[in-house]
């Protein structure tokens, strides 16, 4: 008897996909660049608007936090309405409120148009993402198409303290909200064209109880990280962790009861898709963690303006595109496992290269180790999220990719807080034995900013000495962090070599 093998070609992507992968750079890049271009702009809003202290925080933080939070129930939105479609409908709501934004008369107006464009960018980066899926069958040319998007990603975020520093030097702050107009423009004229749309036709209806459940629960944690980092462990902001932690539990259990559920849990037990989650989420730590005190070094230790420090960032994003862009080639000869780990393990090169920096010489060291640990990192946050896209079946795209950006969120969130403690940790003990005489002030012992401001109410030779140690204990913390990071990293090289080592080079399907 004759034994037959039936081999089902994957249609491979051509031109109209390529060109729609262009389109869908463009709000990848935005979104980056939206995350760091309103910082420039605090000076001058603050003079105009005149917020409270806690309205400004709540300016700069409400869009983060409702990305963060509404990112599973976009992802999942897109796969039961059209990801197409939902994409489309999330570009015209944030251009519209770019403009509200870019308009706005007083703090409580710029508050809600910044959590309408909060809103309207969790619509974004899932949509983006899980047509991706849609177009690239093929999982080589997947692999390729994620790259480029994270790349779009890195060049946003070097991007927008350049371009908002740009535009702040000619222009009023209202401008920097308005570079997202033209790029929704063009999305929403090119989207139909090159776009296919695509939705899952049997998924149910969206339970509501989930939607809550699962924003309480990022939301709180989320809220509480930030308080952690700013203000050390405390009941408040334990209080908020624990919240989210409850919620979500009780939105785990819930998921495993619904016909139709918000969050398909059996993703997980796809030991790709899982290992892949927590490897972005602890790689995304270790970057938002050292990248807390690089910038910190540049502007508070060295003395750079924040466009100068963006400049000296470069490096980093050019790291990170290299790495990823490199990424897909590497994956095509090497298990994807061992081409990530490779890549975290140079990341721990990089981070004990910040063992050299010194408070009063470093700039070269630190740019250079920056530059390296955006090359070693690289890999990981293409192929990790490539592998998160490419195991989950199609229908389940849109939510596959709101977990893989839901990963990123929460891991930028820990590493400012858990790196963010351990440094702000060292600096304080360190000050408090160094700290000048008759020099007593708290703001001082609390961070390296308060430090900076009290010196600078000084007078004599007061005001130097304590620059001196208060830069001093900062390198210190900043070592103390690279020392944590170099041990995560070659953790998760064990853990990637380790847990995907069954990935296949070239294997899309896992």
């Amino acid at each position: 008897m004759e034994s037959f093998m039936t081999t089902i070609a994957v249609p491979r992507a051509g031109r109209k996909e390529w060109i729609g992968l262009a389109v869908l750079a463009l709000p990848t890049l935005l979104i980056a660049m939206d995350m760091t271009v309103l910082h420039l702009a605090v000076p001058s809003l603050s003079a105009d608007l005149q917020p409270s202290t806690a309205q400004l925080l709540w300016i700069l933080d409400i869009y983060g936090f409702l990305v963060a939070g509404l990112l599973i129930t976009m992802g999942t939105l897109g796969d039961r309405i059209g990801r197409r479609k939902l994409l489309l409908v999330g570009a015209a709501a944030f251009g519209v409120a770019s403009v509200l934004a870019a308009l706005s008369t007083s703090a409580e107006m710029l508050i809600v148009t910044r959590a309408l464009l909060g809103i309207a960018g969790a619509t974004l980066m899932p949509s983006t993402l899980s047509l991706i899926r849609t177009m690239f069958h093929d999982a080589s040319q997947r692999t390729v198409a994620i790259s480029v998007w994270m790349a779009a990603f890195a060049v946003g975020g070097a991007l927008g303290p350049l371009v908002g520093g740009f535009l702040l030097d000619y222009f009023w702050w209202g401008s920097a909200f308005l570079i997202g107009v033209p790029v929704m423009a063009i999305l929403l004229v090119l989207g139909p064209l090159l776009l296919p749309e695509h939705r899952d036709r049997d998924a149910g209806r969206l339970d509501l109880a989930s939607v809550a459940l699962s924003l309480v629960a990022v939301l709180s944690a989320v809220y509480g990280l930030k308080l952690v980092a700013e203000s050390g462990f405390g009941w408040p902001p334990l209080a908020f962790v624990a919240t989210g932690l409850v919620a979500g539990l009780v939105f785990i259990r819930r998921q495993g009861r619904l016909a139709d559920p918000l969050l398909d849990l059996t993703l997980f037990r796809v030991r790709t898709f899982s290992a892949s989650a927590v490897l972005l989420t602890v790689g995304i730590l270790v970057m938002a963690g050292s990248q807390l005190f690089t910038l910190q070094y540049l502007q508070l230790v060295n003395g750079l303006s924040p466009l100068q420090a963006g400049l000296w960032s470069l490096p980093n994003a050019a790291g990170l595109m290299a790495g990823a862009m490199t990424a897909p080639a590497l994956a095509t000869r090497l298990r994807p496992g061992f081409v990530i780990a490779g890549g975290l393990l140079i990341a721990a090169v990089g981070l004990g290269m910040l063992l050299l920096v010194s408070a009063t010489a470093g700039v070269g060291v630190l740019v250079t180790a920056s530059a390296v640990m955006g090359l070693g990192l690289g890999p990981m946050a293409a192929l990790g999220t490539d592998l998160i896209v490419g195991a989950a079946p199609p229908a389940r795209a849109g939510a596959a990719s709101a977990i893989s950006e839901t990963s990123t969120e929460l891991g930028a969130g820990l590493g400012i807080a858990v790196l963010g403690s351990i440094g702000f940790g060292v600096y304080r003990s360190r000050i408090t034995d160094t700290m000048p005489i008759g020099v007593h002030e708290e703001a001082a012992r609390e961070s390296l900013g308060g430090a900076v401001a009290v010196a600078g109410e000084l007078s004599g030779n007061a005001g130097a000495q304590l620059l001196t140690v208060a830069r001093a204990a900062f390198v210190q913390g900043l070592h103390a962090t690279a020392i944590v990071g170099v041990v995560v990293a070659v953790g998760l090289a064990v853990l990637a070599a380790t847990l995907l080592r069954d990935v296949r080079p070239g294997s899309g399907e896992h």
